[in-house]
């Protein structure tokens, strides 16, 4: 055996050794008959492993637009939030079937954007599941869409099965879709790759099917950064017969994403991923140099500017002088603040290197 077939068979082995694992599946697949059931069978699976599972499922809008008999996908807001909380019901009522027939129970959370980015409340999301998964049950995640506008919009669950997995401490993040894997230049799957960034060179363009939100896109940039929280991801084939079973085994299956090599913890996830940054810190040549190679603080004294409206503890970007973007922080001053200290206050820290995070 080669070294880098090694390497494959190692990492392989480091996603089957996972204990806590989340499970993400798109509408699309979802859509297939008996997915549920075989999903169930799967999990329930894992669980008697001694691997604990939280799922987060897309599916409540694709089900209410049956329920609310929509003959295509709507584009008004209200229509789509009255799909959702038609829909979910419907979808919350397949899972309770289809796992207690095993015997298993599963319990409904239901998310937003904002949930997760206050700390407090995502404080307490992190508790309840913990207790669900000490409890024995299968948390079943989905964004709330009935009330939440942005998520409609612009998410997907693929950005959210990515910052549940450090919420949760998990080791391995599975994305399920409706091909095997991330394919090469020539159409093959790729099986194992090293390092995350270098994963959107092999993205190409989707087709849009009517159902799902997300893509081959999303899925790379949640695998990305389940990795940096140093996590296993696998980016693989729903309809592939007993895909998690297979992935517990160590099996060859799907495209294997390994944990970064340098991680960040979980404030710092919340931090560049969870956060919407509100403004700009726009940075000299010199500062610039010193926050990318040698992860100093943001000093006022080398700041040329602010742009947005951003307050103290808010997230924001932190900008080169080139425009290109270095990473991103807490603001320890309101933009005005900024603007009056900028390339002034020598020994200002306008973001701490405790609350950044470079890329």
């Amino acid at each position: 055996m080669n070294s880098r077939a090694a390497f494959a068979t190692s990492s392989r082995e480091g996603a089957a050794r996972a204990t806590r694992v989340v499970v993400k599946i798109g509408s699309s697949s979802l859509a297939a008959e008996d997915a549920v059931a075989e999903l169930a069978a799967d999990v329930v699976a894992l669980r008697a492993k001694k691997k604990s599972v939280v799922i987060v499922s897309s599916g409540a809008i694709a089900l209410g637009l049956s329920k609310l008999k929509y003959k295509t996908r709507p584009k008004e807001i209200a229509k789509l939030q009255a799909a959702a909380a038609a829909g979910q019901s419907r979808l919350m009522h397949a899972y309770e079937e289809a796992f207690g027939k095993l015997g298993a129970s599963v319990a409904q959370v239901l998310l937003t954007h904002a949930d997760l980015a206050d700390r407090s409340r995502a404080n307490n999301a992190r508790a309840a599941l913990a207790e669900l998964l000490d409890a024995g049950a299968v948390p079943v995640l989905n964004e709330n869409d009935s009330v939440a506008v942005d998520e409609i919009k612009f998410g997907d669950n693929d950005q959210l099965a990515a910052l549940v997995a450090p919420l949760v401490s998990a080791d391995l993040l599975v994305l399920l879709s409706d091909v095997d894997g991330v394919l090469d230049h020539e159409g093959a799957r790729v099986a194992v790759i090293e390092d995350a960034r270098t994963a959107s060179a092999l993205v190409r363009p989707s087709k849009k099917n009517g159902v799902g939100t997300g893509g081959m896109s999303s899925k790379v940039e949640a695998a990305r950064r389940a990795t940096l929280a140093g996590a296993h991801a696998i980016i693989a084939n729903a309809r592939t017969e007993r895909v998690l079973q297979r992935i517990a085994d160590g099996d060859d299956v799907g495209t294997l994403f390994v944990p970064s090599a340098t991680r960040l913890s979980a404030r710092r996830c919340w931090i560049a991923f969870t956060l919407r940054p509100r403004g700009d810190l726009v940075l000299d040549a010199g500062a610039s140099a010193a926050v990318k190679r040698a992860n100093k603080s943001v000093l006022a004294v080398g700041v040329l500017g602010a742009r947005g409206d951003f307050r103290a503890g808010d997230a924001v970007r932190i900008v080169a002088h080139d425009g290109s973007e270095i990473g991103r922080g807490l603001a320890r001053a309101s933009a005005q603040e900024v603007l009056l200290l900028a390339g002034k206050a020598r020994d200002g820290v306008l973001v701490h290197r405790d609350e950044l995070v470079v890329w």
